[in-house]
């Protein structure tokens, strides 16, 4: 777990960690300008913890540790602090945890299904009043 440097690549698995603004926690595959990467040995380890830290940033733990007024961060020192903790004891569950991320994937899956086809309703919904303007 360390800051990350634009244009460092990474041969290991890994995913990234917003650190500025109020998605601070926000885990993602792609890198932010400001962000923490995490490393792992493994694509299962890298999976099973980026959907701890999805639920975390998901259930707004992050907002407690901001810090800044103008905006609003999260420091390196405090993330290691909270994360590390709150990942272990979330990954001796393990069961559990494997259930629950199963269908934290259904959940997204047909989350992106339905905004497929409200997408595809809006653009049906478009075409129809254009052939008004065009009358």
């Amino acid at each position: 777990m360390k800051s990350h440097r634009a244009g460092m690549h990474y041969a290991k698995p890994h995913f990234f960690i917003l650190n500025k603004g109020l998605n601070s926690g926000r885990p993602h595959h792609e890198a932010f300008t400001n962000s923490f990467v995490l490393i792992f040995q493994t694509e299962e380890q890298k999976e099973d913890v980026f959907w701890i830290a999805m639920s975390l940033w998901k259930s707004k733990f992050w907002h407690q540790y901001l810090r800044g007024s103008v905006i609003p961060f999260i420091s390196l020192y405090e993330f290691k602090k909270e994360f590390n903790p709150k990942a272990t004891r979330l990954m001796r569950e393990h069961q559990l945890h494997k259930k629950n991320i199963q269908a934290l994937k259904l959940l997204k899956e047909q989350e992106n299904h339905h905004h497929k086809n409200i997408h595809l309703i809006n653009e049906l919904r478009n075409a129809i009043l254009m052939r008004y303007r065009i009358k």
